[in-house]
């Protein structure tokens, strides 16, 4: 049901599964004829003397000069920067607008300018070693929809080290590493376990994105403008945010050590590591559903939604409506949105006769969500979900048990699935609701063959499966019992309380082992009964033994 989106034809693209883009094959640096150009965009606040090095180091890459911009942009520093002495050739410096401050300003005003097939973020504190920018545009090369992102080290570096003339010969003579302490040097730790955690993000599934990090990472412009830009209402964990939002859009992340870089000192994650994650845990997974770690609240709802239901009006009576409805928003899964497509434009009320409404059905269910700020109303289907990461299509007349929907989507997450459909009735016609995944169709949307079908294509590139629709919960409406208020209604509590009443027990039969008792547990009292018929309790043995 999702559409592919139009655009300028593309090459044939190849097909990377999920995250394993072992698929791709890329040539030896110095061996093949780049024809991408790439801007390199440098969000700068003060420090002259680190920009100076960055820009001396960029000047001595190996990427072809006439395909290499460099846009610098001053994030309002006072004196304002300039351009040094040593810069590449087509170098310019631009400033954000005013009143705009921060990272995410300075990066989207760079990106506003930038002309080139690909846009490589470096850090205003970078040295970059000869092939730095070659090593990352060698992926580009292979395929449009990629997300690269090098290999940082983080050197120590105080007034007196390299004068910017140095670091130009040392990274044209293929030295870099000469110019500082490297045996003291740090790594980016958690990139690197992560890389070694999932061989090198080929199986790290959904949770590629979170190396798109903007000191050094590099991505296709094109997916980039689809996706972006920053969120500037986010002042740290902008980079996640947006890495989050190109795998929606259907982007592969590719880890390459051989892109190398140093940055001079020691990152704000380095130095105050602990109060950074305690601030970022507040803003970023509002913003990131597949945060699940983060999302731990059972009730609260988030600026985006994990999945978001997707029920067609056309045809549908108020009763139908409403059972679905009210069965998605009674979901041990809160983290959802219900968007109900209609003709809501059209529909109207009347106001002296309201039962002679020509649409009553559609005004009736209007009215009863009007209020409910997970419900929404849209005409027609948008043409994608992104950034939330599934869309759940489900027919009207058909409601989900409490449980189903969770279980639906852990089951699709835990496997990668990029389509679930689930058969719902099969006796007259097949009647199928379907969960998708925002980043799978748009990946298929990116490389599918003229006249493929996207379903094909997106079980080429994460896989399909079918499922049945009652063992998952699905009954018909008039089969299914409404959502009531009331704790014994509440799943979670349920297993709660089954689960207490199994410890209860297990407790009680291992006390009666202990006493040679050997009563048997009753599960369903939740409580030991002897073999004379008296109910067993603990504390009075208990008392005992302290006696």
């Amino acid at each position: 049901m999702t559409q592919q989106p139009t655009g300028p034809e593309r090459t044939a693209q190849p097909r990377i599964r999920h995250n394993d883009y072992g698929v791709l094959t890329p040539p030896e640096p110095g061996a093949w004829t780049p024809r991408l150009s790439v801007s390199v965009v440098i969000a700068a606040y003060g420090h002259q003397d680190k920009l100076d090095l960055t820009l001396a180091a960029l000047a001595a890459q190996s990427y072809p000069r006439h395909l290499l911009e460099v846009v610098v942009v001053d994030d309002g520093t006072t004196p304002a920067l300039r351009l040094p002495e040593i810069t590449p050739e087509n170098t310019r410096l631009i400033t954000t607008r005013p009143g705009a401050r921060g990272r995410s300003d300075a990066r989207n005003a760079g990106l506003a300018v930038a002309g080139g097939d690909v846009v490589h973020w470096l850090d205003a504190d970078m040295v970059t070693f000869h092939d730095e920018v070659e090593a990352h545009m060698r992926w580009h090369h292979l395929a449009d929809y990629l997300v690269v992102m090098g290999y940082v080290r983080y050197v120590d570096h105080r007034p007196g080290g390299p004068a910017p003339a140095e670091v130009r010969a040392a990274v044209e003579a293929g030295a870099t590493e000469l110019l500082f302490d490297e045996a003291a040097s740090e790594a980016h730790s958690w990139i690197v376990d992560l890389a070694e955690r999932t061989d090198g993000l080929r199986t790290a599934g959904d949770t590629a994105y979170r190396v798109h990090v903007t000191n050094a990472a590099s991505v296709n412009a094109r997916l980039l403008r689809e996706a972006g830009p920053l969120d500037t209402g986010l002042v740290l964990g902008e980079d996640t945010e947006l890495g989050y939002r190109l795998a929606q859009a259907g982007a592969a992340f590719v880890l390459a050590p051989e892109a190398r870089s140093r940055h001079l000192g020691k990152s704000m994650m380095m130095r105050d590591g602990e109060q950074v994650r305690r601030y970022n845990q507040v803003f970023v997974p509002d913003h990131i559903p597949v945060m699940r770690w983060l999302r731990t609240h059972p009730r609260r709802q988030w600026l985006v939604p994990y999945v978001d239901v997707v029920v067609q009006t056309e045809g549908a009576t108020y009763d139908e409506l409403r059972a679905t409805v009210d069965g998605f928003l009674a979901s041990t899964l809160n983290d959802i949105r219900i968007t109900l497509i209609g003709p809501w434009d059209s529909v109207r009320e009347d106001r002296r006769n309201p039962l002679d409404s020509p649409a009553l059905d559609l005004v009736m269910v209007r009215g009863l969500y009007r209020g409910e700020p997970r419900v929404r109303f849209a005409g027609q289907v948008p043409a994608t979900a992104a950034p939330v990461p599934y869309r759940m299509f489900c027919p009207a007349g058909w409601v989900p048990g409490p449980e189903t929907l969770r279980r639906l989507v852990a089951q699709a997450a835990e496997r990668g699935d990029g389509l679930v459909s689930v058969a719902l009735d099969e006796e007259d016609e097949v009647i199928t609701a379907r969960l998708e995944h925002t980043g799978a169709f748009a990946r298929a949307a990116l490389v599918r063959g003229e006249g493929e079908p996207l379903d094909a294509a997106v079980h080429e590139v994460y896989g399909t499966r079918w499922v049945d629709g009652r063992t998952l919960g699905f009954l018909p409406a008039a089969e299914a019992e409404p959502p009531k208020r009331g704790k014994a209604e509440d799943p979670a509590l349920t297993r709660e309380i089954a689960r207490l009443r199994a410890e209860n027990a297990r407790l009680a039969d291992r006390l009666a082992a202990a006493t040679g008792d050997g009563a048997p547990a009753d599960a369903d009292a939740g409580d030991a009964v002897p073999r004379e018929g008296r109910r067993l309790t603990v504390w009075p043995r208990r008392a005992a033994a302290r006696r």
